[in-house]
Order: C-alpha cells, then structure tokens, then sequence
C-alpha cells in the first residue's frame, strides 16, 4: 500500500504561481535533456554531403550496425554499398571498417571486408578496426591507431551527425555521408535512440576518454591509401 503515500508526498501545486513555476521547471529540464542532441545537429549539419557530393578524401571510414547470421544487417549492406560508390568514384582511396569483433563467433570487420571485397573493392583497399564498439571507440581509434585526420564517414541518416561530431571532437577533418533508409521499426528505434545517445556524445566529446582498448599505431592504413 504504498500508493497512497507516495501520492501524499507528491504535492500538486495549489495556486496560479505554483503552476507557472512548475511549467518552467518543465521546460528548462526538456531543454536541457534535448541540448545534446541539439548541439550534434547544429554542429554536424554543414558537414553532411551525398555520394556525388562528397569531398576527395584519403578514406572513408564505415561504422558498423550489426550482423545477420554472419553477414552484413540490410542497414550495414547500404552503409558498404555508399562506401564502394565512393571508392569507384574516386571519392576516397581506402576504406576503414570499424565494428566489434569482441567474440569469435562474431566478427562484424570481417563480414564487412567481406561485403566490399564481394562488390568489387580490392582487398588491399581495405582495412578493420575490430574494435569499434561504439561510436567514439570508432572515431578515437580512427585517429589515434589507424592516423586518420582526414575522412568521408558513412553511416544512416539518423546516425551520421553523432559520428560527425565525435570525429571531429577526436581530431579527424571530416564530412559525412547519410545514407537514407526506409522509415521502418529499426528507422524509428534508431531516432529515439539518437536522442539518448546524444548525452553520451557530449560527455565523450567534451572528456576524451580513452576508448577501451588502445594498442600499438597501425600502419596498415597508411599503405592501403598509397
């Protein structure tokens, strides 16, 4: 029975002010909550091209977003098919694939490298971080191990602004291709997600963590771009 007193403790305001405050109330905190998010359109959106229009770069670098029975999800399968177009168009001259390959049973680099190398990207051209387990892993990792400073990312329409402006926190020179998809289920969760997320962007972005594993600088990059 302990309805009753929590609903005594939880005092309604009684009078005209009391509601005008706790309007106010509401409303900074709505505003704090959505000023992460906020802050990544804001600061993301002049960075965000097409495939046409993207900018000559030295890589592209494609998040990951899950795998179906070992293979690419139809969300990563776009992201690669925008990567490929850059490659054959000239757009960039390496791609960087970055995923989680925390288990051995699942390594989401390795469908990748898969997937491109199936759709006509020389295998030289390609190179995995395996440990991309979340957006900034991906970005920090990007620059501090793989020595990006200069990138087209990949990635859906509901996620480019976010990778857009935790590499540019983590000091790559980037823009961003969205790729669009269908407004279905995984669409809509992916939105409300960004929402939440966002918070943990802002917090990265202004504390620079370290991602969660580090390790020796790679220099396989450097020679697939060459």
């Amino acid at each position: 029975m302990r309805g009753p007193g929590l609903m005594r403790r939880i005092r309604l305001p009684r009078t005209r002010r009391g509601w005008r405050r706790a309007y106010q109330v509401v409303v900074v905190l709505t505003v704090l909550a959505l000023a992460p998010a906020t802050w990544l359109n804001t600061s993301a959106g002049p960075r965000m091209r097409t495939v046409a229009a993207a900018p000559h770069a030295p890589v592209a670098v494609v998040f990951g977003a899950g795998l179906w029975d070992g293979e690419p999800s139809p969300y990563l399968a776009d992201r690669l098919d925008a990567a490929a177009q850059l490659y054959r168009r000239g757009t960039v001259r390496a791609i960087l694939v970055t995923g989680d390959n925390s288990r051995d049973d699942y390594d989401e680099p390795g469908a990748m490298r898969g997937y491109l190398e199936h759709h006509g990207v020389p295998a030289r051209r390609i190179v995995g971080d395996q440990a991309g387990f979340d957006t900034w892993d991906s970005c920090s990792r990007a620059h501090r191990i793989f020595g990006v400073d200069r990138a087209v990312l990949v990635s859906q329409d509901f996620h480019i602004r976010r990778a857009l402006a935790l590499c540019a926190a983590a000091g790559i020179d980037a823009y961003g291709v969205g790729v669009a998809a269908p407004r279905d289920v995984t669409w809509a969760y992916g939105g409300v997600r960004e929402i939440f997320a966002a918070g943990k962007a802002a917090a990265d972005a202004a504390l620079r963590p370290d991602p969660h594993f580090l390790g020796p600088r790679e220099k396989g990059l450097a020679a697939a771009v060459r």
